[in-house]
């Protein structure tokens, strides 16, 4: 048997994207050196020349500070702390991804990083508990974070009870797709987490929920934020909708032109127009809401058969529901939301999984 070889939970680099930061970030930082933590990235995302002064005393507790000389976003970052990381930290069991702003505490940066070491093919999220009458938790977050989570449940199949925590435990094998993941702002944590779980396990370590101020200091915009927060999945519901309206337009132009019986004329506008279509959707899913640069033909042939497969799948629900009494109207309704979300996952995972947008994992 082979030495076992112990590895040190505080071998690991602390992420922190910071922007106007006070001197929370200070006091997290001398509790991080007085753990042991070895390795702390601080980057200034474009703050203002008042906080000059904390950054300079970040540097000389030991940190590694990048400046960004305008606010690039949250998750532009994350990827310039990762970038850093990896030319100036050398390789390390994995990376912490945690907030400045008094929200993360030094001693559950530990639990994460302990979590990570003891499991290092898995994704570690440090999830809050925003139940119980007694957490001070603003209205906004706890009913966004319920939102998000029911949304990454229908989408991924997968229970996350807190997608929106910064505090994350990012094993090295997945420092490439942490790079190469779309987004600049809010929306690339949500957009990591979706690409990660398709490729590693997610553990969770419960962590102290804290809010000062009532959240008064966040940088987060409640409605630009979640519309990016939510992009690819509005982007893949813009080109359904978009692609439903080509069906209609195709299908009535094309009626006059089939001088055949009507059910023969119905039947033939109703292939050419859902052909029509399918094309037109499959396009823009692919340079659109996925972003793939993978060979067309190879996603081509397995759009076609989720294609086919919902439209034979609709039929077939629809006319088991109408056995049950249940209006066909209704039933479609019903089945056509539940394939909707179907189709999004399996567009992701499977029909659109090497896209641009899931990124590649660093060789």
């Amino acid at each position: 048997m082979g030495e076992v070889v112990k590895v040190n939970p505080l071998d690991v680099v602390i992420l922190i994207p910071s922007l106007n930061p006070d001197e929370k970030l200070l006091l997290l930082l001398q509790e991080l050196f007085e753990m042991g933590f070895l390795w702390i990235v601080v980057v200034d995302d474009g703050s203002t020349p008042e906080c000059g002064n904390v950054f300079r005393q970040a540097e000389a507790f030991g940190c590694i500070v990048e400046h960004h000389r305008e606010n690039l976003g949250k998750g532009t970052a994350i990827k310039t702390a990762l970038k850093a990381a990896a030319f100036r930290c050398g390789c390390r069991s994995g990376y912490i991804t945690a907030d400045g702003d008094g929200q993360h505490l030094a001693k559950d940066i530990l639990h994460v990083a302990e979590a990570l070491v003891q499991h290092p093919e898995s994704m570690v999220l440090g999830v809050r508990d925003f139940s119980g009458p007694g957490k001070a938790v603003p209205w906004r977050s706890r009913f966004g974070n319920r939102v998000t989570s029911v949304f990454f449940r229908l989408v991924n199949g997968i229970d996350c009870p807190d997608t929106q925590t910064g505090l994350r435990g990012i094993p090295a094998g997945l420092a490439g797709l942490a790079l190469s993941v779309e987004g600049n702002r809010y929306e690339y944590e949500m957009n990591f987490l979706m690409d990660a779980v398709r490729r590693c396990k997610v553990r969770f370590v419960e962590i102290e929920t804290v809010y000062d101020e009532r959240n008064q200091n966040s940088h987060f915009r409640p409605i630009a934020d979640s519309i990016r927060i939510y992009g690819r999945f509005l982007k893949f519901a813009f080109s359904s909708l978009a692609g439903a309206a080509v069906d209609y337009l195709l299908f009535c132009l094309l009626l006059p032109f089939f001088a055949f019986s009507q059910t023969k004329t119905v039947f033939l506008a109703t292939a050419v127009a859902r052909t029509g279509s399918g094309i037109f959707n499959f396009l823009l899913n692919r340079y659109y809401s996925f972003g793939s640069r993978e060979p067309a033909g190879q996603e081509a042939f397995r759009y076609m058969l989720l294609f086919l497969g919902q439209m034979l799948a609709s039929a077939g629900l629809v006319s088991l529901l109408a056995l049950f009494q249940v209006p066909v109207l209704l039933a479609k309704v019903i089945v056509d939301t539940v394939l909707f979300f179907i189709s999004f996952r399996i567009q992701k995972n499977w029909v659109f999984a090497g896209g641009g947008c899931f990124g590649k994992e660093m060789s």
